[in-house]
This record gives C-alpha cells, structure tokens and sequence, in this order.
C-alpha cells in the first residue's frame, strides 16, 4: 500500500488543484487556501484505523487544533458570547485530541470499514455541520474537499494492490479493501452506516440549511416533515387539508 509521504503528497496536489478550480469559479482566495489544505490533511484520514500511532497522533492534534476555529460561525449562529464560545472550543479540542486516538485504537481494524465509501461520505458531511455559514456554496466546497482528500487515499491504496512484473499484473490480496461499500464484518457495515444516517440528518436539520430553502426550523423532528412536504410541493401533488387536531408547519 502506499506510505505516509505518498498519500500526503497526492492529496496535497489534489487540494492545490482543488482550490484553483475554486478559485477559477469565483471564490475566494483564503476560501480556496484553506479548501486546499483540508484536502491536504485529509488524505490520511482513512489511516486513523492503522496500527501505527503517526496518522492518529498527525490527525488528532491538527484536527483538535483546526475545529474548533472552523466551528467560529456555527457559534455565532448560536448566540454565544465570547466567553461560550473560548470553553466550547476547549472542550473540543480535549474530546479530540485526546479521545479520538484512544476510540479508534480500540474500535477499529486496519483496511475495516472506516477504509470505505460510506466512511467517506461520513467525513465530507461532518465538514459541512462544522464550518457552518450562510452560504451553502462555501460551506459544500469546504466539505467537498475533505471528501476529495479522503477519497485520494482510498484510490491509492487500491492502485498500490496493483503491481506489473514482467509484463504481468499481478493483484495483491490487499484489492478491494479500500474503495468499498461493504466490508466482512457485519457490525462494522452496521456501525458505519448508522453514523452515515445520523450525520446526513443532522445535515438535513442543519437551521442554515433549512433556512437557506425558506424554512423555520425548531425542533428536529420537524424536520423531516418539511422535506417531504417540500418534496410533494415540487412534484405537482397537492397535499391534503390537516385534521381535527392536527400541527401544521409555518414557513
């Protein structure tokens, strides 16, 4: 499989290429600067699963560092005084540098599920719900790059599997254990799964993201209603009149 300097390096020049395409559709430089570099990093975020400490020790410290400022609108968003704001930022920076190293030494295997798709998936939305903002343009390239970066790992691990000599490809058993959807442990497909559902909802109740569509949002279960109430609206179907009794949904 690919080395550490390996990984690091092509998702650096995938996060520099990254952010000029951003730059070239219209945003902004520091925008672009930091969209790159969270495509940088998260090239070794699939290798939080190995058995060596680096990649975690790498991730967790950058990360614990990195959040908690990308977090900055999100607490605005809140109401928070400055104060609220300095022990939120605190608190995560303790449960991840010194929480998610230890969760992942005990939790997970080397190429298991967190080497997979839906891992992907999971990471790209977690970006989304932690930068935050009015504009879901930014927010989704942000996130898109933490996907890309992470993706890039992936499809180098599976090109390493892959070797010519002479003249000859020869397949290593290690094949298919990167760019997969399901894996052979079942509670693992379970688990990744669940969090991939859990941070797409929370996706889909994200105020800034129901906002941004016309809707108020207080209460999470609403939620859900909304979307498919919108859903029947774009599709031309009329929705029946509420009951007797019934609790309707202001926009």
């Amino acid at each position: 499989m690919a080395g550490f300097q390996t990984h690091i390096t092509v998702s650096t020049i995938t996060g520099i290429a990254y952010g000029v395409w951003g730059f070239q559709c219209g945003a902004p430089v520091e925008t672009c600067v930091l969209a790159g570099g969270l495509c940088s990093v998260s090239g070794m975020l699939p290798d939080l699963d190995s058995d060596s400490g680096r990649p975690v020790q790498e991730m967790s410290a950058f990360a614990a560092a990195i959040v908690p400022m990308l977090m900055v609108e999100r607490f605005k968003s809140f109401g928070w005084p400055h104060e609220t704001m300095v022990l939120a930022g605190a608190a995560i920076y303790a449960a991840i540098r010194f929480g998610v190293a230890e969760v992942f030494k005990r939790y997970t295997v080397h190429r298991g599920m967190w080497h997979s798709i839906p891992a992907c998936f999971t990471c790209g939305i977690l970006a989304f719900l932690v930068v935050g903002g009015q504009d879901l343009a930014i927010r989704s390239f942000k996130a898109g790059a933490v996907s890309l970066g992470f993706f890039s790992h992936l499809l180098l691990d599976e090109i390493w599997s892959l070797q010519l000599r002479s003249g000859k490809l020869n397949v290593k058993r290690s094949f298919g254990t990167a760019l997969k959807f399901f894996g052979g442990d079942t509670w693992a497909n379970v688990s990744v799964y669940a969090k991939l559902a859990v941070v797409a909802l929370l996706a889909v109740g994200d105020p800034m993201l129901m906002n941004r569509f016309g809707y108020e949002v207080k209460f999470g279960p609403h939620t859900a209603q909304q979307v498919f109430d919108k859903a029947l609206e774009l599709a031309g179907v009329q929705k029946a009149p509420p009951a007797v009794g019934d609790v309707t949904i202001q926009r």
